[in-house]
């Protein structure tokens, strides 16, 4: 297992548990990245556990290459689609097989039939969870032009409410410098509707949301991975569509509308890895749903049951009795035995 970083306990001991459950034993690689987290894992699980068990391995770039040498029976990596496709090619030398959990560019839609309360605190909650470092937050809104003002008022009203102030109990950091810079360059204040303002002694970003932005803009090029927010406006529901089926498909995909031709569209249309209607990453906590992306966002699935069989392999078997052995299997053929042939099946 190579663990991500922006949730280090949940997406590394989540998949642990799942292959321990189907029967394996594992060596977990944590993000380095999350290093205190990665040295108390290490800490717990290998002075609990026999080491041929579970056991946790630290290190950087060069302990996770000095791993994907080894041959295992599967890997399991959450991560960027860029480290992704390293680790993948990696695997490549030992026909292992793996489960790629990666990102992507999750859309989220507002139609004029949406309900904008709802839809507002649901997608401001969803969004500025855990500072926006979350492979299924909403990365751009797409906002019908015509509700796109009204919309885009009641989101604000939501961002102040919930008190992300940089001290605040209910808002985190960014992980770390180099992320924090990453992101401050993207956002151009010539766009701001709202926030904008950062820390980078704290580490902290303002939640800032971004109109008037166009697809080819810096913002739109790559996954976000932070508290910021690009809207799009649309006057044509099924030319958006379009335009989100022309980039790579997403981890998520999120549409609020009630109207029932637009859900029907949405979901015919567009491949992504899962998602809501009406609501955003809540899907991940439904045991009864896969979670796992599709094309660039990822291969393979877990969660619930799904992990169990992720770390499975379903090995058939025929077992048959050896008393009344027909002959019409075995040469020499004739008309007679292919007629009764036909007639069985």
């Amino acid at each position: 297992m190579i663990g991500a970083w922006n949730y280090p306990y949940q997406l590394s001991l989540s998949p642990i548990i799942a292959a321990i459950a189907a029967g394996n034993c594992c060596i977990l690689k944590p993000s380095e990245i999350a290093e205190n987290t990665m040295h108390t894992m290490a800490k717990l699980i290998n002075e609990n556990f026999p080491p041929d068990y579970l056991y946790v391995y630290e290190g950087g770039i060069e302990e996770t290459t000095e791993l994907l040498i080894h041959k295992f029976d599967k890997i399991f990596f959450t991560g960027s689609s860029h480290v992704g496709k390293i680790v993948y090619k990696a695997t490549a030398e030992n026909l292992t097989p793996i489960t790629l959990e990666l990102g992507g560019k999750s859309p989220t839609i507002i139609t004029q039939h949406a309900n904008f309360e709802v839809a507002a605190r649901r997608i401001v909650w969803g969004k500025y969870l855990n500072a926006g470092q979350t492979c299924v937050a909403p990365d751009y809104l797409l906002v019908e032009e015509s509700v796109r003002e009204k919309f885009l008022e009641i989101l604000v009203k939501y961002i102040k409410e919930f008190d992300y102030k940089a001290n605040s109990e209910h808002y985190t950091k960014i992980i770390n410098h180099k992320n924090f810079l990453r992101l401050t360059k993207l956002i151009d204040k010539n766009k701001l509707i709202f926030g904008g303002n950062y820390d980078e002694e704290q580490l902290y970003i303002q939640p800032t949301v971004l109109s008037n932005i166009n697809w080819n803009d810096e913002i739109m090029k790559e996954e976000i991975f932070g508290p910021l927010l690009p809207v799009i406006s649309f006057a044509n529901f099924n030319t958006t569509l379009d335009n989100i089926v022309d980039k790579d498909k997403p981890l998520a995909a999120y549409l609020f509308s009630d109207n029932q031709d637009e859900k029907e569209s949405f979901l015919e249309k567009i491949s992504f890895g899962g998602g809501c209607i009406n609501d955003v990453v809540m899907h991940l906590g439904n045991e009864n749903l896969p979670f796992g992306g599709v094309g660039n966002s990822g291969m393979g699935s877990y969660h619930g049951k799904f992990g169990f069989e992720t770390f499975s392999h379903q090995k058939s078997v025929l077992e048959k009795a050896t008393w009344g052995e027909p002959k019409i299997k075995y040469p020499p053929y004739s008309e007679k035995k292919f007629n009764w042939i036909r007639k069985l099946f």
